[in-house]
């Protein structure tokens, strides 16, 4: 055969993987551009005909291959198709637009920038200008919100969350990975962070959902479908991105905790590109032992969900949230918005203080939360358990117990009993707290009852100070802000009022919108 007749069935060859492309059935334009650029790559090398169209015509083949790959979510191929086709020719405008699209997804935003910035030197740009300076005004947008943490929902809440879920920018705020004192490693603040502020917001590497029944259940053949689901989507994507596979890698399998390596919270970084090439396999026992241990429910008790109906149950992975350790004195909590998740301090934080979510209701006594630790393998040794297993013990607190439990007292009697014991046991200040907290169901069915408060009204202390007591203790809750809400609508409160409204809900849902919208959000905690 002739040079000039395999450069044509090269060119024939080109056509057939390109007519597939269009026709979108990407794994086999895959396969066909493969043939294409491997005989392509031999012919350079070979022969003397030709050479700048083949060059030409294998950038093409390497940018298709790229866009294929990206579509099937072969992110570590299509970057590497990209890469070899700028390596040929540096300014190749389709190969730039392409690769940026693909570090825009991956949330890289300073090395999509640039992508898109030499792209729109090209004279090619001038028929695409509206689309590629959309791109690159947004790159320039989400890598300041990336470098700033500086994200506003307000428009989209108080519009009635229209359409999807905003897409954030990934942030990683003043924090870092260390040993921790609770278990194994977790994550600290590095500067003092006041409550409601931003910590770090980072997207699901998957996440599975699935709505809920009338009775806002799901049945454990459910369960284990949105589980296998879940398995099966996180197995998929680590077999293509091999970042993710080293990363997930380094969390927890739930044994030999203090002997785990501490990684740098740099290698979690979106732009972070680590040498992965040599990364291990993660075999499918050891994947199911680390989404065990580090996959996150939407409905848990230090969560909220920013959308306009909480009839979904979701179940995701999000990475350096997996390094968050349980406290029953937590001070961080999460906002899902979409597949994103958003951490925010429930209470002020100083720097090196760890940062913990509530993996068990806070607002529950300790014999509850015993029995939800074993669910989650967790032994709290926090100073709130310690304390508490030395009250509990106490013939006057099960005689307390025993009344709440079986009905005998009156709720507003058990508060007033409860109050009446920390005086003679001369309970102060956070310790208070961590009592109230654990008998919040009896103080919050007290305030709330007309025939309590007009009994025991008096004696009892006012709502506000033991909401401020309780808050002192697990930070914001939406149980809290919701109550007080309620009180001050019933009694018409004034600025004052609404001013501690609007504090306790940046602690419940962080610094993310404004007052008039923070006033939607507070409507549908009512609602709830």
């Amino acid at each position: 055969m002739t040079e000039e007749e395999e450069y044509l069935q090269l060119q024939h060859l080109r056509s057939k993987a390109t007519e597939l492309f269009i026709r979108e059935e990407w794994k086999d334009s895959i396969d066909a551009y493969t043939h294409f650029i491997n005989l392509c790559t031999h012919q350079i090398q070979i022969s003397h005909s030709h050479p700048e169209k083949l060059r030409k015509s294998l950038c093409i083949a390497l940018c298709n291959r790229a866009e294929a790959s990206s579509r099937l979510r072969d992110f570590h191929c299509a970057l590497q198709d990209c890469d070899h086709a700028l390596n040929l020719d540096p300014t190749h405008f389709k190969t730039l637009v392409c690769k940026g699209k693909i570090l825009l997804g991956l949330n890289r935003y300073s090395m999509a920038l640039e992508c898109f910035r030499i792209a729109l030197l090209d004279p090619q740009a001038a028929g695409n200008s509206e689309t590629l300076n959309g791109y690159f005004q947004k790159c320039k947008k989400f890598e300041f919100l990336s470098r700033t943490g500086s994200i506003d929902l307000s428009d989209w809440v108080a519009n009635g969350f229209p359409g999807k879920a905003p897409e954030l920018a990934e942030h990683i705020g003043a924090v870092e990975i260390k040993k921790s004192e609770i278990s194994g490693r977790g994550l600290f603040a590095t500067k003092n962070i006041d409550a409601g502020s931003l910590i770090l917001v980072t997207k699901a590497i998957a996440i599975e959902r699935s709505l809920l029944n009338e009775g806002k259940d799901l049945s454990e053949d459910a369960q284990l479908v949105i589980w296998k689901n879940f398995v099966d989507k996180v197995s998929e994507f680590i077999r293509k991105c091999h970042k993710t596979r080293s990363l997930i890698g380094r969390l927890s399998i739930g044994e030999n905790e203090d002997g785990l390596e501490v990684p740098d919270v740099d290698l979690f970084r979106p732009q972070n590109v680590e040498d992965v090439e040599s990364i291990e396999e993660i075999d499918m026992v050891k994947l199911l032992a680390i989404l065990d241990v580090n996959s996150l429910t939407e409905d848990a008790v230090s969560a909220n969900i920013l959308r306009k109906q909480n009839d979904c149950y979701g179940v995701g992975l999000w990475l350096l949230p997996a390094f968050i350790n349980h406290s029953c004195c937590p001070n961080a909590r999460r906002l899902h918005v979409g597949d994103y998740l958003i951490v925010h301090a429930s209470k002020d934080l100083k720097a090196g203080e760890e940062i913990t979510f509530a993996y068990l209701d806070p607002l529950s006594p300790l014999n509850k939360r015993k029995e939800m630790s074993v669910t989650w393998g967790i032994h709290c040794k926090c100073r709130r358990c310690k304390f508490e297993g030395e009250i509990f013990s106490k013939q006057e607190m099960k005689e307390i117990e025993i009344g709440v439990e079986r009905g005998l007292l009156d709720v507003g009697g058990v508060v007033y009993k409860l109050e009446d014991q920390m005086k003679r046991w001369k309970v102060r200040g956070k310790e208070k707290g961590f009592l109230r907290a654990s008998f919040w169901s009896a103080y919050s069915e007290a305030y709330r009852s007309e025939r309590s408060m007009k009994r025991w009204g008096r004696r009892i202390p006012a709502l506000d100070a033991v909401v401020d007591s309780v808050t002192d203790v697990v930070g914001g809750d939406h149980r809290l802000l919701r109550i007080l809400v309620e009180e001050m609508k019933k009694n018409g409160g004034g600025h004052v009022e609404m001013e501690k409204v609007f504090k306790l809900a940046k602690d419940v849902y962080g610094k993310v919108v404004k007052k008039q919208a923070m006033r939607k959000i507070l409507e549908l905690c009512i609602a709830d």
